[in-house]
């Protein structure tokens, strides 16, 4: 039994709400469609950037190799590193139904390094493979974070329309109902009383 005093306004009221929330509920349906779709395009973007991050990793592994094998770990380690002061991630955002999506880029600038007392191009080839690392892992990781960001919206909008959808809408449908049927029975008193009072 609803608290709603059987009146046509309150009827009215819950019907009004009712259309609300349907109108919700197609909202939130939509907004889960774009989600997905937008999860699915971000998945098959984040499966290219860690391919080329695995291949990065790769090549920077044979580059060390090479590297260490050339003037073993304790001159590699005293090797002048790549400077990475003038670098620079350079971020795009844009926004899909209020979620924000990143695009992000590793920006390298050549800043001369102090001069090698050993130089060798395998010291230099594995200095240019691990900035090319960094270079892959910085879309890598803005893909991420639109991923768990999209992931999160996702889930949050769908808990919504299912709430709208086996809760909110049932009780106001049962709630209308109840009013209906309680001013149906008021109407029938009212005519039997005029029918039995004159």
């Amino acid at each position: 039994m609803s608290d709603f005093t059987p009146t046509r306004s309150a009827a009215l009221e819950l019907k009004d709400e009712r259309r609300a929330m349907r109108d919700g509920y197609a909202f939130l349906d939509e907004k889960c469609l774009l989600l997905a779709g937008e999860i699915l395009r971000q998945l098959e973007v984040h499966d290219a950037l860690l391919r080329r991050l695995l291949g990065a990793c790769d090549g920077a592994a044979r580059a060390l190799q090479a590297a260490v094998g050339r003037h073993g770990l304790h001159g590699l380690q005293v090797y002048p590193p790549h400077v990475l002061e003038a670098s620079e991630i350079r971020c795009a955002r844009r926004s899909l139904m209020g979620v924000r999506l990143e695009e992000a880029t590793w920006v390298a600038r050549s800043v001369p390094s102090a001069p090698a007392c050993d130089a060798s191009q395998e010291a230099d080839t594995c200095r240019q493979a691990f900035a090319r690392l960094l270079e892959a892992a910085a879309p890598l990781a803005a893909a991420e974070g639109n991923l768990e960001r999209l992931s999160s919206e996702y889930r949050r909008s769908v808990r919504r329309a299912r709430a709208l959808q086996d809760v909110l809408l049932p009780e106001l449908d049962r709630d209308v109902a109840d009013i209906e049927a309680r001013l149906e029975e008021l109407e029938q008193e009212d005519a039997i009383w005029m029918r039995g009072g004159f």
